[in-house]
């Protein structure tokens, strides 16, 4: 471990509907400085996808897709001690303050994308009383991941939003 390791602002505007949490980013995101940033990572392509659309090659892009789509991102660790990229080391964790979020936007469920992200959030909003999902992390070291997974919670989503 080297050092606390500090995440993203969340992604965000007033008229956002679904949140979709991660639970920190991982080097080649922190490199780049925007979510999901290891482009072997499925998140883009699957989210993306769903809604019939091309990845967005730059950051500025991604946002305006998000924003289109009434999206949020976030990640439930700000701060943390992480090696690598790697989940199970995640410690020393500062939990993002979701529930002031909440009152910013008009989220109306939340994806919580993989494990350790679904346990953080569930240790600290459990009652948070907005709608939320486990999914399959999107990581490309996951091999359980499935874009039929994602599809169908982000159409259970997007129908509760």
């Amino acid at each position: 471990m080297d050092g606390i390791k500090r995440g993203f602002a969340p992604v965000y505007d007033g008229n956002s509907k679904v949140l979709i949490l991660g639970s920190f980013p991982s080097v080649k995101s922190r490199r780049v400085d925007f979510y999901y940033g290891n482009k072997q990572n499925r998140f883009w392509k699957t989210v993306c996808g769903y809604f019939g659309e091309e990845v967005p090659p730059t950051v500025e892009e991604k946002k305006d897709f998000l924003a289109r789509r009434h999206i949020a991102l976030w990640d439930v660790a700000l701060e943390c001690e992480i090696e690598g990229s790697r989940d199970d080391t995640i410690k020393n964790i500062k939990v993002a303050d979701v529930k002031k979020l909440l009152q910013k936007t008009q989220i109306g469920f939340i994806i919580i994308n993989g494990g350790k992200a679904f346990e953080i959030f569930e240790r600290n909003f459990s009652d948070i009383g907005v709608s939320y999902e486990k999914l399959s992390s999107t990581s490309p070291a996951n091999t359980r991941f499935t874009t039929e997974e994602w599809n169908d919670a982000l159409s259970r989503a997007f129908g509760r939003a």
